[in-house]
């Protein structure tokens, strides 16, 4: 069960690669096994020489983690909006209100925006209806900072090393930033291909003034274990995005991953992802909690949502194991597709009464699909002729779903119980950003940053609440 891949891109192509076999490496547990034959789809540059076969060598379990770590704080700290809600007002259709923000710093660039490229921003919703700003800047920081009710800057913006920005989600307390630093590279030597910087995956604790509490590595990097030794779990060029959720107590992250496995003299580099699970108050990693130390085989567009309905956090992702949409803990199949190169996975959200919706597509055709415990019971044909589309809970009965459309975006509200659209599709006067994902908001609103009219700017754009 190997896979071989070829570039998507000749700019990629020097990109430095090695082996990546289609099987859960020996002794994970979790979903993905490899796929039998040869698919096509190619989420991002893969390997242009064939890789080796698995071994049956065990190494040792990635779940193990570096203790978190209290660090003083920084000298700058943001300030926060009112405390009260922001009162947005619903109005009868949908309205987006664009507001350009000025960072005072740079902030990488918004293109390329393939799954190997840095992602620019982020954005979360605080208690309050004030947001947290996230920024990759070129400095190989990550800034965060505070925006009020209007959607600006408040106070002053702090920074965390970070050459990568995932994600970032908040709650009363503070707010958890998703990022990647490098990491040792290890002893190993490829069984093929040429050489990739590693990188570990840390969650970062700030609280409300912006002091950083905690940080805690989610990959398994140490002085004593580098990317290229076996039993290394961590964070290569490829396929690299992840995702927060939290369950009022503890932070999950679900994110796309790398792990080493001895192949003789020699190693191989497999690609899949994981799911581990991080104590917010003392940033302690939690076992359980729908945890896992790898999930899909060949994973992207890895998702996650927390359902206080069912008391778990439910996850999907694009695998090329079958080619389809999975679940990656249990490995059951959502919605089955082909493996064209145009197979690609969105967000997972709430359903109004039980179960998820997801969307996805393939052939360059969005769909949404309904699903509770396995396989998709419901399949909305969407307008979205595009290959990436972004699903975000749009007040507590509906979801918005979003795509680009040239140099806008285009959108589709639609019921979250019934799957049926609400009114007519409607444009957003800012640019798309692969990536980049929109958030929802206690008030009913929809937001997420668009790039700037300049390098040290960002545009948040908002869709009000809809009555």
């Amino acid at each position: 069960m190997t896979l071989r891949r070829t570039a998507r891109t000749a700019a990629l192509a020097v990109v430095a690669v090695a082996a990546i076999a289609g099987c859960v490496p020996a002794g994970f547990p979790g979903g993905g096994g490899g796929t039998a034959g040869t698919p096509t789809a190619s989420p991002s540059v893969r390997p242009t020489t064939s890789p080796s076969v698995p071994p049956t060598t065990t190494p040792s379990s990635p779940s193990a983690t570096p203790a978190a770590t209290t660090t003083p704080p920084p000298t700058a700290t943001p300030s926060g909006p009112a405390s009260s809600d922001c009162g947005r007002t619903a109005g009868a259709s949908p309205t987006a209100r664009i507001t350009e923000v000025s960072l005072g710093s740079q902030v990488v660039s918004f293109a390329p925006q393939g799954d190997t490229d840095p992602l620019p921003t982020a954005i979360a919703a605080a208690p309050g209806g004030g947001s947290w700003l996230a920024w990759l800047g070129t400095d190989s920081k990550v800034h965060l900072g505070r925006l009020d009710c209007g959607d600006q800057l408040v106070g002053t913006p702090t920074s965390v090393d970070g050459v990568d920005l995932q994600d970032i989600k908040a709650d009363a307390q503070g707010v958890v930033v998703l990022l990647t630093r490098p990491g040792p590279q290890g002893s190993g030597k490829l069984c093929g291909g040429t050489s990739s910087p590693t990188k570990t995956m840390w969650m970062v604790r700030f609280d409300n003034s912006g002091r950083q509490v905690w940080e805690q590595q989610v990959t398994n990097l140490s002085g004593s274990l580098g990317g290229y030794d076996p039993g290394a779990l961590f964070v290569w060029w490829y396929n690299h995005h992840g995702t927060l959720a939290y369950d009022g107590t503890n932070y999950a992250a679900y994110f796309e991953a790398a792990i080493t496995v001895a192949n003789g003299s020699c190693v191989d580099i497999h690609e899949g992802d994981r799911m581990q699970v991080v104590n917010a108050t003392t940033g302690s990693p939690v076992s359980g909690h729908d945890s896992f130390a790898w999930g899909c085989s060949h994973a992207w567009d890895s998702h996650i949502v927390w359902d206080a309905r069912t008391g778990h956090f439910a996850m999907v992702c694009a695998t090329d194991n079958k080619c389809r949409i999975a679940r990656p803990a249990t490995g059951q199949t959502v919605a089955a597709g082909v493996c064209d190169g145009t197979l690609f996975g969105g967000n997972i959200v709430l359903a109004g009464t039980q179960g998820y919706w997801t969307a996805w597509s393939n052939g360059n055709q969005t769909k949404l699909e309904h699903f509770s415990t396995g396989a998709s019971d419901q399949t909305v044909l969407t307008a979205d002729k595009t290959q990436h589309s972004h699903l975000a809970a749009y007040g507590p009965a509906k979801m918005l779903l979003t795509w680009k459309s040239g140099t806008s975006i285009a959108a589709q509200v639609y019921d979250s119980t019934t799957g049926k659209a609400v009114g007519g599709q409607f444009t957003i006067a800012a640019p798309d950003h692969t990536y980049v994902e929109a958030k929802d908001y206690t008030d009913g609103s929809v937001a997420f940053p668009a790039a700037g009219t300049s390098t040290t700017s960002i545009r948040i754009v908002r869709v009000m609440p809809l009555a």
